[in-house]
């Protein structure tokens, strides 16, 4: 290996512009592709021994899929049959039976919440754009102020999705963090949640108050009878319906026997009960546990029916194959910024600084994320770079450390991220309301979140 602090520092660096390169200039390779050649490249430079660069790279890759991709398809199983029961689709008629025009915002928000535990930000969205657009056109007729409705309704819902999408497993993003800094799932859980609750009211309901007037959006005529239509309607009649109860009762599952094992650490960490509450609590098992409910209750419940309720399962994993990879690059790049001794030259060149992780995490996942889009990216790439920093710190800390680096990884969502253009398209805007609109709500659940993981971090210095 070539031993030099400053050399090696000036390589971690060089390799993340290799990486944004790839990405982003005229050879626009896929993430996966840019974090193997960013891998090996690195690797290379740093002076590990050509026979071992495979290994190095297979072991990074299989060890972070091994943690966090069973867990990732789970979860996405979990919110298909959601989605394909009805379960969803009854939590959202809510909205529309007490959609006052002062409650309407916060009922959005608060279904949003509870949709994006499971759901990946675009999968939420999706299930949510039918209930929005009839949400909006309802409250649009009620008080008769057009242009105004669809962005109090839209603004709440993207605030939400995108902060637990980012800020809080079982999502893919935390999970990587929480592997990489070997942090305790259920406190992140617990300290994501009082970080993302002041955070999506702030960056949806109240936000949206203000932008909404501002804007002025109103959909074309072609979308709003799409969405609102017949052709929106999802053929469930021959289906039973489910309880608005059970619906609630199956997105809760897994993350709260994720939680028992925090409480029953913090409670009774001596107690019989903790090797149980250890095996249960467990993201795989609790992911599992959550699918298997679903499919039984749900699938009882509506009459689905076990080939019906495969086929979900089936196109679910269609998905997340690019996410997988991505998650599995991003674990291989991460084992060579270890192996190659990079991170250490990084705890000798910043050992004499008083440097406030939270921050410096927070940071390189929006700089990454922005400059590379892709959330993934972000998040994996500055778990790497902290995780030789975290040293002896609580385990309070090191979830809060992992909160940052989610929400680091959402901000500046803008015309290199995918989502940017899911949402521009689905509501008719220009890219400037895209801009004034998606791209700002990210943005603000990224400085919020870390705002209200800094203040807490002060609790556990």
């Amino acid at each position: 290996m070539i031993g030099s602090t400053a050399y090696l520092v000036t390589l971690l660096f060089a390799s993340i512009a290799l990486l944004i390169f790839l990405i982003n200039w005229k050879t626009k390779l896929h993430p996966f592709l840019a974090l193997l050649i960013t891998s090996a490249v690195t690797a290379l430079a740093a002076g590990e021994e050509i026979g071992k660069i495979p290994e190095t790279i297979a072991a990074g890759a299989g060890d972070t899929l091994g943690e966090t991709g069973v867990v990732v398809a789970l979860g996405a199983m979990l919110g298909r049959l959601l989605a394909d029961s009805g379960a969803i689709q009854r939590i959202a008629n809510l909205v529309i039976e007490h959609s006052s025009p002062k409650a309407a915002p916060w009922i959005m928000t608060g279904v949003a919440f509870i949709i994006g535990i499971p759901m990946f930000f675009e999968v939420g969205l999706v299930v949510l754009i039918p209930v929005i657009y009839a949400v909006a056109s309802q409250l649009e007729k009620k008080t008769g102020q057009k242009k105004l409705w669809y962005l109090r309704i839209l603004v709440p819902a993207i605030a939400a999705l995108a902060c637990l999408h980012g800020m809080v497993p079982p999502h893919p993003g935390p999970l990587i963090a929480v592997s990489g800094l070997d942090a305790n799932v259920g406190m992140t859980i617990g300290l994501g949640l009082v970080c993302a609750i002041p955070t999506v009211i702030l960056a949806g309901p109240v936000y949206a108050r203000w932008i909404a007037p501002r804007v002025k959006l109103e959909p074309t005529a072609d979308l709003i009878d799409q969405y609102t239509g017949a052709r929106a309607e999802v053929d469930q009649k021959e289906l039973r319906t489910i309880p608005v109860w059970l619906a609630f009762v199956t997105v809760l599952v897994p993350v709260v026997l994720m939680l028992v094992h925090t409480v029953v650490q913090l409670v009774a960490p001596e107690s019989s009960f903790e090797p149980i509450a250890e095996v249960i609590g467990n993201p795989i098992i609790a992911m599992l546990a959550g699918v298997i409910f679903a499919a039984i209750a749900l699938g009882w419940t509506s009459g689905m029916g076990g080939e019906r309720i495969r086929s979900s399962f089936g196109d679910s994993l269609k998905s997340i194959a690019g996410v997988i990879l991505i998650i599995g690059g991003g674990g291989a790049f991460n084992e060579v910024l270890k192996d190659s001794g990079i991170g250490d030259a990084v705890v000798g060149a910043t050992s004499h600084l008083e440097m406030n992780l939270i921050l410096l995490g927070w940071f390189i996942g929006i700089l990454l994320s922005f400059a590379t889009g892709s959330a993934t990216v972000g998040i994996t790439s500055a778990t790497g770079i902290v995780a030789p920093l975290i040293g002896d710190h609580s385990g309070a800390y090191v979830s809060l450390v992992v909160i940052a680096i989610g929400s680091g990884s959402i901000g500046l969502n803008w015309v290199n991220h995918a989502g940017f253009w899911f949402v521009k398209e689905s509501f008719g805007m220009t890219i400037g309301q895209a801009t004034k609109t998606h791209m700002m709500v990210q943005t603000l659940v990224s400085v919020f979140g870390l705002i209200f993981a800094f203040l807490l971090s002060l609790l556990f210095v």
